[in-house]
């Protein structure tokens, strides 16, 4: 069993539901994202999403892309995020880390390379946005040896049939993508989500994310309420941006952001259990 299994199987026994922030490593600055991991944990982070640079992030709206460039500026190389997910791991041995990004620098590196450089780093999942279940086979066989979790996004637009193939390809959970549009659009349906999450859970039972337009704790603890675990990137991010001179003061407004929704979504548990 992976660390992302283990870590939903004793949460959903609790009744806790996992907070799953999203940063883009080496974004201000490289030497910051492993003590901004370690914040965002002490913050109430369950899972990290650690956005791997690239340039062309075609899923991502302007405040990611911009995240991107900064990195890429720096040089930030998928080589790199490993070895930041290699430097937290001397620390920290539980706390899940998933890959989140697209596939051509994991094609550059080589399937069989990547998965073995992920797992040695500590790595417990990847999510590649432009690699769908049908294309994956020849990476996923390599990440299998090592008991690495492909996870996938769902849309609003998927229809049964399609979750259905995604579902049984995916592990560790699935990442619902609670709104047409790039991370960061639009404004969230509450009702829309309940009644897409109420239609995976008939046809898999595989924990469910939900992520992009949320960004408050408000939101945090509506979507709470409906799935096992919270995904927030952009909004992190923007707050990594404006304070892109004082790293430190960055992590501090990301981690002060986080705490807001850890205890809003605590309150869920609390009033649920």
């Amino acid at each position: 069993m992976s660390r992302l299994q283990s870590a939903f199987q004793g949460w959903q026994s609790t009744g806790h539901k996992a907070l799953i922030p999203y940063v883009v490593a080496g974004d201000p600055e490289p030497g910051h994202t492993v003590a901004l991991m370690h914040a965002m944990v002490k913050a109430g982070a369950d899972i990290l999403e650690l956005g791997v640079p690239f340039s062309d992030p075609m899923a991502d709206g302007p405040v990611i892309a911009a995240a991107h460039e900064r990195a890429l500026r720096h040089g930030v190389s998928l080589r790199d995020v490993l070895a930041m997910v290699r430097e937290f791991r001397e620390q920290d041995k539980h706390t899940p880390v998933v890959l989140m990004g697209y596939l051509n620098p994991i094609e550059a590196m080589g399937y069989a390379t990547f998965a073995h450089l992920a797992d040695q780093s500590g790595v417990d999942g990847v999510l590649t946005v432009d690699l769908p279940p049908e294309e994956a086979q020849a990476l996923t066989d390599e990440m299998s040896r090592y008991g690495l979790d492909p996870i996938y996004l769902l849309a609003p637009t998927t229809t049964v049939d399609r979750a259905r193939k995604i579902t049984a390809a995916a592990r560790g959970y699935v990442y619902y993508v609670s709104l047409n549009g790039v991370t960061g659009a639009a404004n969230l349906d509450i009702e829309e989500v309940q009644r897409r999450i109420d239609t995976l859970r008939n046809i898999s039972h595989l924990p469910i994310g939900v992520g992009f337009g949320i960004k408050d704790a408000a939101m945090a603890r509506a979507i709470a309420g409906l799935a096992d675990a919270v995904v927030v990137g952009s909004v992190l991010v923007q707050s990594l941006a404006h304070h892109a001179t004082d790293p430190q003061a960055g992590s501090e407004a990301v981690c002060a952001l986080l705490r807001g929704m850890r205890a809003s979504m605590d309150a869920v548990m609390n009033v649920n259990s």
